[in-house]
């Protein structure tokens, strides 16, 4: 009984083991990889958009990047808190 039970234990494993051979690879080629556009070209008409941006213009995102940086993530000048 102890002997059977081993040997199921064994193949199951063994069976498990080889599910993991069967993984298909996930290779980056040039076939069917849709390539992303830069981020500054934006995803079209947004009620997101800051007015202030203009898709397509790299220098109008970073400077959003910036402005965005500056004043919306830094809790020290949003704030009006002095630094320590």
């Amino acid at each position: 009984m102890m002997r059977r039970f081993a040997l199921t234990t064994t193949v199951a494993a063994a069976l498990l083991a080889l599910t993991a051979c069967g993984e298909k690879p996930q290779e980056m080629n040039a076939a069917g990889v849709k390539q992303d556009s830069a981020p500054y070209q934006g995803v079209g008409s947004s009620q997101y958009a800051n007015t202030d941006w203009k898709a397509g213009d790299k220098t109008s995102w970073e400077q959003q990047l910036k402005t965005r940086a500056q004043y919306g993530q830094n809790d020290y000048t949003r704030m009006g808190g002095n630094k320590p």
